[in-house]
């Protein structure tokens, strides 16, 4: 019986937690590229910057065209019908899967200056709120 009550309960929480990671990652969507999943930013250190995420050639994927440590495999813009992914495309899983990778890391969200200029420590439940989460 004591199951049966715990199990909504722990659900509750379990929902609330995943609207905290989606209100993060929203947040850092809208500031880094408007949500836009094609979006390039060239830096003057020769790296650019990718995608929705605004995922950095430096460390996280390859761009064919500045040394990167290529850390999620993938390349950073397709550059042809046989490419492995890339984070140019309107398909974001692999978007995703890098940002997660990319936030384990020492300074997590930290190391993007939208996140820390517009979406940290403040309230981000309203960027969820039409998503019944």
């Amino acid at each position: 019986m004591k199951a049966v009550l715990l199990i909504p309960i722990v659900a509750c929480f379990v929902v609330k937690v995943r609207s905290k990671i989606f209100s993060r990652w929203v947040c850092l969507a809208y500031f880094t590229s408007g949500f836009n999943t094609a979006a390039v930013t060239h830096n003057s250190d020769g790296s650019s910057e990718y995608g929705i995420f605004q995922i950095n050639s430096r460390l996280w994927c390859s761009d064919h065209h500045s040394q990167t440590k290529d850390l999620c495999d993938l390349s950073c813009r397709g550059m042809g019908p046989c490419q492995k992914t890339d984070l140019l495309t309107d398909e974001i899983i692999d978007d995703i899967l890098c940002l997660k990778r990319a936030v384990v890391g020492l300074e997590g969200l930290e190391s993007w200056m939208a996140w820390r200029d517009h979406c940290h420590d403040r309230d981000l439940s309203h960027w969820v709120v039409a998503c019944n989460l």
